[in-house]
């Protein structure tokens, strides 16, 4: 596994997105063994950022986190996201980055994960009712009280990058960012590397779309984050899944899988990218990882490249209004 650095943290190439063992999809938290094998494994695999967040649940994919990386917590890079849970106010799914909440949140979150601190602390969506002045300040304390080493933000936008960032210096922004969501390139990429601050793209697989498995959206319960979602529905879905086809067309050229082939081309766009595929299976962390040691062609790299858009929205509505591309 090779490494890189997200400012001053140095991570792995490829991270670990732990959401999807307790929370967004359809088998979510059915099967917590496999779960801790499959963190297990990556530690194994040399596998660092690993990415959770406390409306994960809520909370008890940070629990599961501690449970499994106990004993490990010295080898990995432990990524947890605030305000999404209002916790003096409304509660879970309401925006809420005030320094007050920053506190109790970190402090729930360090106990559920089992440790004395945070390496990456991420806003996870921006909170128009607070400035994000107010928040980069509350979370610069944090660090100089050692309970965070580094701040990170969430599909936030370049203005509000900016501002955070002449407060405390950003490690990382998370934001999906995919074969087929490239939104961040035009605007949000070049203020990234204009200021140092590296990349870590969520859902670098479509939500498992690229991975040409899924066919069709019977089988997605009400829960399921693609239950709806623009992108997998009606006609948006078929006219997706030749784009899946072309992903799948690589993958055979380059003796590959469809999500080895959508890692690397993530990869290859640079060495401050470090994407956190989601999984909840020890073969998928396995094939994930494995990504790491495939370097496409450079005539693969413009096929996908050249790929038309996906059709339809990558969120519903009430998701989109959180967003800052």
């Amino acid at each position: 596994m090779k490494y890189i650095k997200l400012r001053e943290l140095s991570v792995s190439r490829i991270g670990l997105g732990a959401m999807g063992m307790s929370h967004g999809y359809t088998d979510s938290g059915t099967d917590e063994a496999e779960s801790v094998r499959t963190l297990h494994r990556a530690v194994e695999l040399g596998v660092t950022l690993i990415d959770t967040a406390e409306i994960y649940g809520p909370y008890v994919n940070e629990e599961l986190l501690g449970r499994a990386l106990k004993g490990h917590r010295d080898q990995v890079v432990l990524a947890t996201k605030f305000g999404l849970v209002s916790h003096a106010g409304e509660g879970p799914w309401h925006l809420d980055s005030s320094p007050t909440n920053i506190r109790t949140a970190v402090e729930g979150s360090l106990k559920r994960l089992g440790t004395d601190y945070i390496d990456l602390y991420y806003q996870h969506r921006v909170d128009p009712d607070t400035p994000i002045e107010e928040t980069a300040g509350a979370v610069g304390e944090l660090i100089a009280e050692g309970k965070v080493r580094a701040f990170g933000l969430s599909e936030a936008g370049p203005e509000t990058i900016r501002r955070a960032h002449a407060v405390q210096p950003v490690t990382a922004v998370q934001s999906e960012y995919s074969l087929w969501t490239r939104d961040l390139e035009k605007r949000v990429l070049p203020v990234l590397r204009e200021l140092n601050i590296g990349l870590v793209p969520f859902a670098p697989l479509g939500h498992g779309f690229l991975t040409g498995r899924i066919r069709s959206t019977d089988g997605f319960e009400e829960g399921d984050f693609r239950h709806g979602n623009p992108r997998f529905t009606g006609e948006n879905f078929r006219r997706n899944l030749a784009l899946a086809d072309e992903v799948q067309a690589v993958a055979a050229d380059a003796g590959a899988t469809p999500a080895q082939v959508a890692l690397a081309w993530l990869l290859a766009q640079g060495d401050d990218i470090a994407p956190i595929p989601g999984t909840k299976r020890v073969h998928r962390v396995e094939e994930n990882t494995a990504a790491d040691a495939l370097t496409l062609a450079a005539e693969q790299l413009d096929k996908l490249s050249s790929l038309p858009p996906a059709a339809g929205e990558t969120h519903t509505e009430a998701g989109r209004r959180m967003l800052e591309r």
